[in-house]
């Protein structure tokens, strides 16, 4: 398979000859598990706030920005670290740099559980994203590593598994927990995970190869992560105001001024964040704009959806968590039983392809269902078309951009995928709910039918988009 080229330069490890032992393939499982779950408490925390968020708002005495700022805290955090955290996997080690993210995670879950004021909730939130992104390319650089050739594909479709689960179940276990148990709660399910992530690391997973020890790029560092705040910042402001607003004029211009320093900084740097020369590769760097486009018509759908349960359909917040229970059995399924067997048949650049238009008519049944139909006609079925577009399109994107650089890269490339995920989503999140808010909104907090109709339409054009975007790779040679 052409889109898989990079797997077969991959080493075989010691422990996947033909003597395999029974405990070394025990320890390929556990190993396999370890990963996954790593992973899906990374994308549970991306969305198990969103569903609780109107408790901790009434709690706290949160204001508008508040509220979104507990949200995108973790998700600006994280999208802004993943390359620093990717590139250093690769040179002092992926295991120590997933204890590491273990181990931070678990810290700030604790200080964002017993927050009392906004401060100390958003703070936690920035600690758990930073965790989050040393633990996630490490993570993804050792299944890459340990699951070469064939076995790769099934090892990722666990791993995507693990994502739309985690994604998912986020909204269904936020609105039970917050529901009954208080909104606390939603912070202290991931401890026990990510506790034994520390204690299994170092009996299951090897260290991998280090590179060779390099300094750093602070300046390349510090410049790509401040354009990303600055960037999702302005989005956010234009919910709020207008686009020519000081305030997003100025955040929008910051952006474009840092990004331009670190372009500056990665061409004088001798050793590079982020090498400008990988990106001579067509697939490479249109795999990262699938990653970020992708990124956002993927992760606001469960955004909007809570919101949409909640504002229009008036359910609970328990109540919206069970009605996600669909969502996350169908892409667990999707992505366990079907995805496999899509790798196989078209390999991951026609299956993003499909998956994102299949996530798009996802979009469009929830943008222009019958408003009154309630949730078996105007949810459901859109349920279903996103699970399996989720599912058919993320870890296919990874693997794109994987298959795209030489595996001694192979922390930064998971950098690179996740970063450009998690920028689209905030941006996405962001964007999609101004286009809601300013088409039908009822001030500065609720949508009304129109905003959601115009938010989930500008959601199907953005996956649309990147579908034909990605059919400019789907017959490439790499």
């Amino acid at each position: 398979m052409t889109t898989m080229t990079a797997a077969a330069h991959t080493p075989v490890a010691p422990h996947e000859n033909a003597g395999t032992t029974t405990r070394e393939r025990r320890r390929r499982r556990l190993a396999l598990g370890l990963l996954a779950s790593a992973q899906l408490v990374v994308m549970l925390d991306t969305s198990i706030v969103n569903v609780a968020l109107p408790s901790i708002q009434a709690d706290l005495a949160l204001s508008p920005t508040d509220a979104t700022w507990v949200v995108n805290a973790y998700i600006l955090t994280f999208g802004g670290l993943l390359l620093v955290f990717g590139r250093l996997a690769d040179v002092v080690g992926r295991r120590r740099m997933f204890v590491g993210g273990s181990a931070l995670f678990t810290l700030g879950t604790l200080v964002a559980g017993c927050a009392p004021t906004a401060g100390f909730l958003v703070a936690g939130r920035i600690v758990q994203g930073a965790g989050a992104a040393a633990l996630s390319p490490a993570a993804m650089s050792l299944l890459l590593l340990t699951f070469p050739g064939e076995a790769r594909a099934r090892a990722m479709s666990v791993w995507g598994a693990a994502s739309a689960v985690g994604g998912a179940t986020g909204v269904l276990a936020g609105g039970l927990l917050s529901g009954y148990l208080g909104w606390s709660s939603v912070f202290f399910v991931t401890v026990p995970i990510s506790v034994a992530a520390l204690v299994l690391a170092r009996h299951v997973l090897d260290e991998g190869v280090r590179g060779a020890r390099r300094r750093l790029d602070g300046r390349g560092a510090l410049a790509i992560t401040g354009a990303v705040v600055a960037l999702v910042h302005g989005a956010l402001g234009v919910g709020e105001g207008h686009l020519t607003s000081p305030a997003v004029l100025v955040s929008l211009g910051a952006a474009v001024a840092l990004f331009v320093l670190f372009l500056a900084a990665e061409r004088r740097a001798a050793d590079p964040l982020v090498p400008l020369e990988m990106f001579r590769s067509r697939i490479l760097s249109t795999g990262v704009g699938l990653a970020l486009f992708g990124g956002a018509a993927r992760a606001s759908t469960f955004v909007l959806v809570a919101l949409y349960l909640q504002q229009a359909l008036h359910m609970a917040p328990q109540q919206a968590g069970m009605a996600m229970v669909p969502t996350s059995l169908t892409g667990f399924a999707v992505s366990l039983v079907l995805l496999p067997r899509v790798l196989r048949a078209l390999g991951p650049r026609r299956a993003l392809v499909l998956g994102l238009v299949i996530l798009a008519g996802g979009h469009l049944w929830l943008a222009y269902a019958p408003f009154g139909g309630g949730y078996a006609v105007a949810v459901l079925p859109a349920l279903f078309l996103v699970a399996v577009g989720v599912a058919l399109s993320f870890t296919p994107t990874t693997m794109v951009i994987a298959g795209a650089v030489p595996e001694t890269h192979s922390g930064l490339a998971s950098g690179l995928a996740g970063s450009a995920t998690q920028i689209g989503a905030a941006l996405g999140t962001a964007g999609f709910t101004a286009i809601g808010l300013a088409t039908g909104g009822h001030g500065a907090e609720v949508l009304a039918a129109g905003g959601f109709t115009a938010a989930f339409t500008a959601a199907a054009a953005v996956a649309l988009v990147t579908a034909v975007l990605g059919t400019t790779i789907s017959r490439s040679r790499p």
